[in-house]
């Protein structure tokens, strides 16, 4: 895409559209993956393209859940990957638990490229100083998160064909999954397995906002870093979490914003 001039009103939410964009040319990304960032794209919109208090709040039971897991996973799928993977793969660090690349449209081509993706950015992220608030040994701590999926040995039962593949030693094994962009059917599965699933959906209406353990009602790179920073605090234990006001605080929000 063309340069996004700093005047844009609207340049960072343009910036992820780029990176989408530029990363499907890669062959990171399936040709679907557009369609589902414009999906969220223009819930953002709708939410007034900002973090809202409530999603604050499902961030901050996020990374309390997180915490207190005794085998968390991150699982990405490819728009996360390019969207958000520094932030992640800082929080696996913080956390000391792997990231599992996880893709609807499972080709041996398209993972390589992903895993490879991420491990260039922990080379890089290796190199950085401590986040602000952490204190331990960066580089070794994020070169420790290891990065699952390549190797598809587990399955989640309840599903069937390629969406059932998973890692042994990531989903098949975690109590506690962050799944960021997830589909409502894994989500139910994975529900119906006993596990806690924390997602990241824009639209409060799907069927995987509404299956969720915790949902946060923000963008994918937002909310990332906010995560961060409150896994860093670590100042909170789970509550007792009630999933349908933070849907229903962002419905009220989306019918304001559409007042006109």
């Amino acid at each position: 895409m063309a340069n996004i001039p700093d005047s844009h009103p609207r340049k960072a939410s343009l910036l992820p559209t780029s990176r989408i964009v530029d990363a499907t040319k890669d062959g990171l990304l399936a040709d679907s993956a557009m369609i589902a960032h414009g999906r969220g794209e223009a819930f953002d919109y709708l939410l007034g393209e900002k973090t809202t208090d409530s999603a604050k709040l499902a961030i901050k039971e996020v990374a309390a859940r997180l915490i207190a897991a005794k085998n968390p996973v991150i699982s990405v799928n490819g728009n996360t990957v390019v969207l958000a993977g520094k932030a992640l793969i800082r929080v696996a660090a913080i956390l000391n638990c792997p990231i599992e690349v996880n893709i609807y449209y499972r080709t041996d081509e398209r993972m390589s490229k992903l895993n490879s993706f991420l491990e260039n950015q922990k080379e890089l992220l290796s190199q950085e100083d401590n986040p602000k608030g952490w204190n331990g040994e960066w580089s070794s701590a994020v070169m420790s998160v290891n990065i699952l999926g390549k190797v598809g040995d587990g399955r989640i039962e309840g599903l069937e064909g390629p969406r059932s593949i998973c890692s042994a030693e990531g989903i098949e094994r975690a109590d506690v999954i962050l799944v960021p962009l997830e589909d409502g059917d894994r989500c139910e599965a994975l529900i119906n397995l006993g596990k806690q699933v924390l997602v990241v959906d824009l639209n409060p209406l799907s069927r995987t906002a509404k299956m969720a353990t915790v949902t946060i009602v923000d963008e994918i790179s937002r909310a990332a870093e906010l995560l961060l920073e409150y896994t860093i605090k670590n100042n909170q234990k789970p509550t007792k979490w009630n999933n349908n006001d933070v849907l229903n605080e962002s419905l009220e929000i989306i019918a304001s914003n559409a007042d006109i």
